[in-house]
């Protein structure tokens, strides 16, 4: 009777231990909402955000699923900023650009007129200072960013009539991003900003005359072509341009070391992947267009001379009057002051 009541205890200690570590592994499974900005079948940036959810799943073998939304499937997608702040949704994928209505600052964290290429952009935020500053500005709402995804110029805009010069954007309604708007309205345009995909409705509707949004194989997925015919560059307002994955920072904080380490190299590997993706695409893309009837349209370098006075104005002003947008700024040129000695130096051009 004693062996039996041994065995049946013994069986009982077994059965515990093997419920808690279930119970302990299902405890260290993490699920995440992640809404995108960008469609998934959109071209670099949407796939690119919907191919980190399975890096992450595969590097974490299924233990962190940080689930795609698909924009607007959760909340608006120019909310993200409030929602992820919220705890209504526990990721945003998108661009600090579209928060630029809180901090004007931020735009250098996604895209900066007359800016640098991506390797310099990515050199000046890893070692220059800029993610701390970056760190900083969300760290008062209890929010993290991760720079995911890099991509090479994009075009500067959609129209559809050929202009004379950048002095017939005067009076124009467009849909622009981020500070090259700001420049924008100093030529006389009326900007706003509209998520992806608002702008073709809108721009079929008159509700805007004119749009920019991305690269030749991006715009191409959302068919400005069809409307706009004349697609201007170079991309002067985005010469290289980041994502971004917006989490609430103590929430990361809370994760084990492995999987805050996985969301990290994840993010690593999105970049590499979208940057040499968007590098790879474009010319396609172009001839696509030209098929559709699309004629591509330099600036002149008088236009550009104009475009970047008026850049230089808003900095002058904005300097002036944003104590936290100076201090980026002063941030970001001395970096770009010390790096030209390697620029015009080891570049052809």
């Amino acid at each position: 009777m004693l062996r039996k009541l041994l065995t049946v205890a013994a069986a009982g200690l077994v059965g515990a231990a093997a419920f808690g570590a279930a119970g302990d592994a299902e405890a260290q499974k993490v699920r995440w909402k992640m809404q995108s900005a960008f469609g998934s079948k959109l071209s670099i940036v949407g796939e690119v955000a919907a191919r980190y959810e399975d890096i992450v799943k595969d590097m974490s073998g299924g233990d962190l699923n940080i689930k795609f939304y698909e924009p607007n499937a959760l909340v608006p997608v120019l909310q993200g900023f409030d929602a992820v702040e919220a705890g209504s949704i526990d990721a945003m994928w998108g661009t600090a650009g579209y928060h630029t209505g809180k901090y004007p600052a931020l735009s250098f964290f996604s895209a900066v007129p007359f800016g640098p290429r991506a390797g310099e952009l990515l050199a000046w935020l890893t070692y220059g200072g800029g993610d701390q500053l970056y760190d900083e500005i969300y760290a008062k709402h209890d929010l993290l960013g991760l720079h995911c995804a890099a991509i090479a110029p994009e075009t500067s805009g959609w129209f559809r009539s050929k202009l004379n010069s950048i002095d017939d954007l005067k009076g124009k309604k467009m849909r622009f991003f981020g500070l090259g708007a700001e420049v924008m309205t100093k030529l006389g345009v009326s900007t706003q900003l509209l998520a992806g995909a608002d702008i073709y409705p809108a721009l079929e509707r008159g509700v805007i005359d004119a749009t920019e949004f991305s690269m030749p194989s991006i715009d191409l997925d959302l068919g400005f072509y069809q409307i706009a015919k004349f697609n201007y560059f170079p991309g002067w307002h985005q010469q290289s341009s980041l994502g971004e994955l917006l989490m609430k920072k103590s929430a990361f904080e809370a994760l084990s070391g492995q999987h805050q380490a996985i969301i990290r190299h994840a993010c690593d590997a999105s970049i590499t992947w979208s940057f040499v993706r968007s590098e790879a695409l474009q010319f396609g893309a172009m001839l696509k267009l030209q098929e559709k009837g699309v004629e591509f349209v330099r600036w002149s370098d008088d236009d550009l001379a104009k475009l970047s006075n008026a850049w230089d104005e808003v900095i002058a002003e904005k300097t002036e009057t944003d104590p936290l947008f100076a201090k980026v700024y002063e941030n970001y040129k001395a970096f770009r002051d010390q790096y030209a000695v390697w620029k015009d130096n080891g570049y052809l051009n």
